[in-house]
C-alpha cells in the first residue's frame, strides 16, 4: 500500500488539489507507476465515498507533458481515513483501487486498469483494461481482459513469476472457483482450473476438481 499525504506536505502517492466544483474532485496520483503519473477528477465525493463520471490524465514522469486522457462511466472508489484514495491494490472481498499500473499481458510494459462501476460478482468492482501498444504508444482497451474483470470476483490478480492471470468465482457460500490464464496474442487462454462444490450431495463433503489445460 502506498503512503498518502496532502499538498503542502512532501507528496509521496496521492495529493489533493482542489474542487473545481461542488461536485468535483481532483486527485493526483504521484508514484505508483514507474513512468506515469495521473490526475484523477471524479464527479463528486460524499462522506468516504467517489463516484460518477470520472477522466484520468495520463502524464509522462520524465516530460511532464500530458501523454493520455481516458475516461470512466462511474469511477467509484472508497477514501482512506485522511479522505484520499488508494492505489495499485487488489484485494479479494476488500479494497480495489481505482487506477491498478500493472504489467497484464506479462510483455514488460506497465498497462493500466481503471475502475468502472461496480458490475462483476455479487456487485464488486469492475474495470476497463487497458493494454500498452508499444506501436501506436498509448494504452489500447482490450475487450478480453475487461470482460474477465465485469464476470469475477473484482480485479484479476496476476502472477508475475508464473505470468498467469487468476480470477475468482463463487455462488453463494458453498461454490468457489478459481481460473488460471496464460496470455497469447493480449488475450487470456485457460491453462487450470479449480472447482470446490460443497452443495447438495456435497454439502457433507467438498467435491473439489481441479483441470489442468
Amino acid at each position: 500500500m502506498f503512503k498518502i499525504t496532502k499538498k503542502l506536505i512532501i507528496p509521496v502517492v496521492f495529493i489533493f488539489l482542489s474542487s473545481f466544483t461542488k461536485k468535483q474532485n481532483l486527485f493526483q496520483v504521484i508514484s505508483p507507476s514507474k513512468k506515469y503519473t495521473a490526475n484523477i477528477l471524479v464527479e463528486k465525493c460524499e462522506d468516504d465515498l467517489c463516484n460518477g463520471k470520472g477522466e484520468i490524465t495520463i502524464l509522462s514522469k520524465n516530460s511532464k507533458k500530458t501523454f493520455q486522457k481516458l475516461s470512466s462511466n462511474d469511477l467509484s472508489f472508497f477514501l482512506d481515513k485522511n479522505n484520499l484514495p488508494t492505489v495499485n491494490i487488489i484485494q479479494l472481498y476488500n479494497e480495489q483501487s481505482p487506477l491498478i499500473f500493472l504489467d497484464f499481458n506479462f510483455d514488460g510494459e506497465e498497462d493500466l486498469a481503471i475502475r468502472n462501476g461496480n458490475y462483476s460478482g455479487y456487485g464488486g468492482p469492475s474495470y476497463d483494461v487497458y493494454l500498452f501498444d508499444k506501436r501506436k504508444k498509448q494504452f489500447i482497451l482490450n475487450k478480453d481482459l475487461t470482460e474477465l474483470a465485469y464476470t469475477n470476483l473484482g480485479m484479476f490478480q496476476t502472477d508475475s513469476k508464473r505470468k498467469r492471470i487468476i480470477t475468482f468465482a463463487k455462488s453463494g457460500c458453498c461454490w468457489h472457483q478459481t481460473i488460471e490464464y496464460q496470455i497469447k496474442n493480449n488475450k487470456p487462454v485457460m491453462t487450470y482450473r479449480l472447482t470446490e462444490d460443497q452443495t447438495g450431495e456435497n454439502a457433507d463433503k467438498p467435491k473439489i476438481t481441479e483441470e489442468k489445460f
